[in-house]
C-alpha cells in the first residue's frame, strides 16, 4: 500500500485536499494529514470536518501568527521528524503558502519525493510571497499536477522539461470542489433568504496590495460605491479590512457582512449577477458557477480567464471598475468550455499518483 503525507495550512487547501483525500480512499492509498496551524481558522471546527467530508489531521502542529521566515523555518522543524517517523513514499504539497514551501523543504531535504497540486501558476510578481514560495515549491518537485496548459507552459519556459520530472495537466481540484460541494449547499445554506437577496453584485478584497494600500482601498471602496449605485452590491469583509476602512473614515454605501463559510460563499456566487474580487480562488469560482468577474489586480494566474472573456483586470481604478462592469453585466458568454478539467482533476491527479 502507498502511504502519502499530505501538508495542509489554509482552510481552502483543506476543501481542495478533501477531493484528493476522497479519490486516495478509493484506490486504497493511505493518506496521514499534517495541519501546520498557518492560518487560524475558528471555523475549522469538528463540524467543519463533518459537513465537509474531510478526513480528519493526524498531526496538529499550531504554527500561526508569526513572520514569513519564523513560520516558515519552524514548520520546516516540525514537520522533519514526522516525515522520519512516517517514512512516506511521497509528501504531497497544496498550492503556494509557507506550508506548501516548508512541507516541500523538509521531503526535499530527506529525499522523499514532492508532489504539487496546482504547479506552474505564475503572475510574475515577485514582490508575492505566494509567488516565491510556487516556484520555490515546483523546483523541488518530482510529480508536478498542472491546472492548465498556461501552468503547463510556465514550467516548460522556465526548462522543467530538462529535469527528472514528470508534469501532469489534471485540470484544477477546486472545479472538483465546487461541483461536489453545490449539492451540499444548497441544502445546508439558508444566506439568500436570510438576507433577502434579489439581484446582487458580490465582492470581495483582502490581498495586503488593496487592503494595506489606502489608494488602492479608496479607489475601489469608490468604484464599488458607484456601482451599488446601479446595482446593489455585497461584501463579506474582513475585520482587519474594515477597521482600516473605519480609521480612515471611508464612505461605504455598499452592504457589508461578517466572512462567510464555503457552503455560504458557494450560494452567492450561484445567486449573483456578477463577482468583483482580488481572490484567485473566487475568480475561478465565478467561472465554475457561470459569472463574470472583475479582478482588482493588475495581474492573474489565471490568465486563460481574461483571454476566453470571462474576466477583466483593472487594479484598483474605479474608472476601469465602472467600465467593465457594464461591459459584462449584459454580456453573455458561453461557460461550459473544458478550462479545468470538469471535475475529474482528483481523479486524474490520484491515479497517476498510484501509478508511481
Amino acid at each position: 500500500m502507498k502511504k502519502i503525507v499530505t501538508i495542509l495550512g489554509a482552510r481552502p487547501q483543506f476543501i481542495k485536499a478533501a477531493t484528493v483525500s476522497r479519490q486516495f480512499q478509493q484506490l486504497g492509498i493511505d493518506e496521514r494529514i499534517v495541519h501546520t496551524g498557518q492560518h487560524f481558522d475558528q471555523n475549522m471546527s469538528e463540524v467543519f470536518f463533518e459537513e465537509m467530508e474531510i478526513p480528519h489531521p493526524a498531526y496538529q502542529l499550531n504554527i500561526h501568527s508569526l513572520s514569513h521566515g519564523a513560520m516558515t523555518g519552524r514548520m520546516l522543524e516540525a514537520i522533519e521528524p514526522i516525515l522520519l517517523t512516517e517514512k512516506p513514499d511521497g509528501v504531497l504539497v497544496y498550492g503556494d503558502t509557507n506550508s506548501t514551501l516548508a512541507g516541500a523543504l523538509a521531503a526535499a531535504k530527506l529525499n522523499i519525493p514532492v508532489i504539487h497540486i496546482e504547479a506552474g501558476l505564475r503572475s510574475f510578481n515577485n514582490q508575492m510571497p505566494e509567488e516565491i514560495n510556487r516556484i520555490l515549491t515546483d523546483r523541488l518537485s518530482q510529480l508536478l499536477f498542472c491546472p492548465t496548459q498556461t501552468a503547463v507552459q510556465n514550467l516548460q519556459r522556465e526548462g522543467f522539461e530538462q529535469f527528472d520530472v514528470e508534469i501532469v495537466k489534471n485540470g484544477d481540484v477546486m472545479q472538483d470542489a465546487a461541483l461536489f460541494y453545490a449539492k451540499k449547499a444548497a441544502e445546508k445554506s439558508t444566506i439568500i433568504q436570510r438576507l433577502g437577496l434579489k439581484k446582487f453584485a458580490l465582492a470581495t478584497i483582502h490581498r495586503q496590495e488593496n487592503t494595506d494600500s489606502i489608494d488602492a482601498l479608496t479607489g475601489i471602496i469608490e468604484g464599488l460605491n458607484a456601482i451599488h449605485a446601479q446595482l446593489p452590491v455585497l461584501v463579506p469583509l474582513h475585520p482587519r479590512t474594515r477597521n482600516i476602512i473605519a480609521q480612515h473614515n471611508m464612505p461605504v454605501h455598499f452592504q457589508t457582512i461578517e466572512p462567510v463559510g464555503y457552503f455560504d460563499m458557494i450560494r452567492l456566487l450561484q445567486a449573483c449577477e456578477i463577482v468583483l474580487t482580488d481572490s484567485g480562488g473566487v475568480q475561478k469560482e465565478a467561472f465554475f458557477f457561470g459569472k463574470h468577474c472583475i479582478t482588482l489586480r493588475q495581474e492573474t494566474e489565471w490568465i486563460e480567464l481574461v483571454e476566453n472573456g470571462y474576466n477583466v483586470l483593472v487594479g484598483s481604478n474605479p474608472e476601469k471598475m465602472q467600465h467593465a462592469f457594464e461591459q459584462l453585466l449584459t454580456k453573455t458568454s458561453d461557460f461550459n468550455i473544458n478550462l479545468y478539467g470538469n471535475g475529474h482533476a482528483a481523479e486524474l491527479a490520484a491515479n497517476s499518483i498510484l501509478a508511481h
